[in-house]
């Protein structure tokens, strides 16, 4: 059972993960790509982006099984040869932004339940990050794999409230049967620029020993990762169309139920998913430097890893504070999605899927003894 868990369900569980503190935890983000669309073009949306990652991360995964490139150096040097380094400019650039989004969101979070600044909350996730990326890929796994489990429970029940509470307004809303403006063209966008957390994810690919295994756990990967998406938009709809201008949607419905312990619950395992989207982007960073480093025979130790981690997030909390959330996913994830298209979709459906189909038998033979030496 413990290999069926590693090799199908933990990549999903670490890259929703991932993705939960910059995608969908505020409900910031499922505001500006989905509930624009009204109710039945939002679910269409969220049906799209699931899709997409769920072929994506099955052909990325496979791809990676093949080159071995469970850091995102080695993946992207195999995909994209000498322009490797576009992609290392846009993860860091799209790192940045997410990690912003994550201090501005925590700043909001902690100013509104204890009436202290901003600062607060946004400095307290800094050291959070911090102290898990000091311990490094094994320490990240196992919190990543039970704090997603925590999460599904949480948002299972927080869906429930809300539908208890409020499932008037939530069958008055798809009742209506809204579908606006480009909800396709959305939900590959939204999908895109969350593939920052695929290269958060190789690090667990190595248990990958077959194709199947890896399009298996790929296509799972995309189910895991929307359910608590498809939640919260669902629950969203309770307060459509006013919430759409909330800066943290999540609380605001929190604030409206008046369940002081769901409220106090939530905001604890919200505040820890964006510590896991925060570390999980960070040590992907990590990974790559300590590739790189180990190749030239040199350590990367764990004090250099927290000062990666907290020069980041000194950067990002700045952007924060000078920008706000709203802006920030306005004007940033649109953007930067389009280039993720181009320099991370396009080659892996092209370029990856050729690869991955031309591929010998001594290529994937070499993997299976590669695994067994290690």
């Amino acid at each position: 059972m413990n290999t069926v868990f590693r090799t199908y369900l933990l990549p999903g569980l670490v890259f929703q993960s991932v993705i939960i503190g910059g995608g969908y935890g505020t409900g910031r983000e499922i505001a500006e790509f989905f509930l624009s669309h009204g109710a039945v073009g939002g679910l269409l949306g969220l049906m799209t982006t699931a899709a997409v990652w769920a072929v994506l991360l099955a052909v990325g995964f496979e791809f990676a099984r093949l080159v071995k490139g469970y850091d995102y150096r080695t993946f992207f040097q195999a995909l994209l040869g000498p322009f490797w380094r576009l992609f290392e400019i846009l993860y860091v650039l799209i790192a940045l932004l997410v990690l912003s989004v994550l201090g501005s969101a925590a700043g909001h979070m902690v100013a509104e339940a204890f009436g202290v600044s901003t600062v607060i909350g946004s400095l307290g996730l800094l050291l959070a990050i911090g102290a898990l990326a000091f311990f490094g890929s094994k320490a990240i796994e196992r919190i990543m794999a039970w704090w997603s489990l925590l999460l599904y429970a949480l948002y299972a029940i927080f869906f429930v409230y809300v539908s208890v509470t409020y499932g008037d307004a939530i069958a008055t809303s798809l009742g209506e049967g809204a579908r606006t403006g480009g909800w396709l063209l959305d939900g590959v966008r939204y999908a895109a620029y969350n593939l920052i957390a695929f290269a958060a994810v190789l690090f667990v690919l190595p248990q990958l020993e077959t194709r199947r295994d890896a399009l298996v756990a790929g296509a799972l990967a995309g189910a895991i990762s929307i359910v608590p998406g498809i939640l919260v938009f669902v629950a969203m709809l309770a307060r459509y169309p006013e919430i759409q201008d909330e800066a943290v949607p999540v609380v605001y419905l929190l604030q409206l139920l008046n369940a002081v312990w769901l409220t106090i619950l939530f905001q604890v395992v919200l505040f820890g998913t964006f510590v896991e989207t925060g570390v999980g982007i960070i040590h992907a960073i990590n990974e790559r430097i300590g590739a790189a480093m180990k190749s030239a025979g040199r350590a990367f130790s764990r004090r250099a890893r927290l000062a990666v981690a907290v020069a980041l997030l000194a950067t990002a909390i700045f952007l924060a504070e000078a920008i706000g959330i709203i802006d920030l996913i306005a004007s940033g994830y649109g953007l930067l999605s389009y280039a993720f298209i181009a320099i991370v979709v396009l080659p892996l459906l092209t370029i990856g899927v050729f690869k991955i189909v031309t591929a010998t038998p001594s290529q994937l033979e070499d993997h299976r003894v590669s695994r067994q030496q290690n």
